[in-house]
């Protein structure tokens, strides 16, 4: 006796149902990885290495206008201090500019976090410059020769930008210790501790508000380098009250 086979079939209803399901756990799966991937690159910012969108050419030519550079925020962390000729990051609340309490937290937090992964400039509070004095450097601008001076030696400033003079402004300070005299590369664009010798602190910036060292040119990518250190600052003694002088990064 012939057998009719029976042929199954699929209802085209559960097809639909189990791609709807499938797209559904992709797009958490997306969803989770890219959450825990920003969770990461923050801790990564908070803790270790933060980007920071150069917003302007008072370090110019060492770094320019939209250089996103990458902040050693353990260069220090481990009993080390900024030495003269880094390049820091570092928050001038309370030296640059006074303490401000106002503002919207919400949108703090936000600009906070999208400065962090270096999409937003950083907040008003935050600058780069070069360390010039540490505690208990006397900082002299200008000698006969129009150098700056540090402890009585001159300087030779081969980063400082061609055709500005080391400052216009004449100074001569002691920097108290813990504390940090900070200049730009481009002198005549920077607002510095030359120009906060009346404020509070008196431009000095204290070394537990420095963030970290700029160790690194990010971005854009045909400007991909180390942020190089100097020689300008190997012949300066340490100063008599003490400080610390220049040598091999640690």
């Amino acid at each position: 006796m012939d057998t009719e086979a029976q042929h199954t079939e699929r209802d085209p209803s559960t097809d639909t149902e189990d791609g709807s399901r499938s797209a559904r756990v992709s797009w958490r799966r997306t969803g989770f990885v890219g959450v825990a991937c920003v969770l990461f690159l923050l801790l990564l910012s908070h803790f270790v290495v933060q980007p920071f969108l150069i917003p302007s050419s008072s370090m110019e030519p060492t770094l320019q206008v939209g250089d996103r550079i990458l902040v050693n925020k353990l260069a220090y962390r481990f009993g080390g201090e900024p030495r003269r000729g880094d390049v820091v990051v570092f928050d001038g609340t309370g030296s640059f500019v006074r303490e401000d309490l106002g503002g919207n937290p919400i949108g703090g937090i936000l600009h906070d976090a999208a400065a962090a992964l270096g999409f937003a400039e950083p907040d008003e509070t935050d600058f780069v410059k070069r360390v010039v004095g540490v505690g208990g450097d006397r900082v002299v601008c200008c000698d006969k020769d129009g150098r700056l001076t540090v402890n009585g030696v001159p300087v030779q400033e081969r980063y400082v930008m061609f055709g500005d003079q080391p400052s216009s402004v004449p100074f001569d300070i002691v920097v108290p210790p813990d504390r940090l005299w900070v200049m730009g590369d481009h002198r005549s664009q920077s607002s510095d501790s030359r120009d906060h010798l009346g404020s509070p602190g008196g431009g000095m910036v204290p070394v537990d508000k420095v963030v970290g060292r700029a160790d690194w040119i990010a971005w854009p990518f045909g400007r991909w380098s180390t942020v190089s250190g100097t020689d300008a600052f190997d012949a300066v003694p340490v100063p008599p009250t003490g400080g610390h002088p220049t040598g091999p990064r640690g």
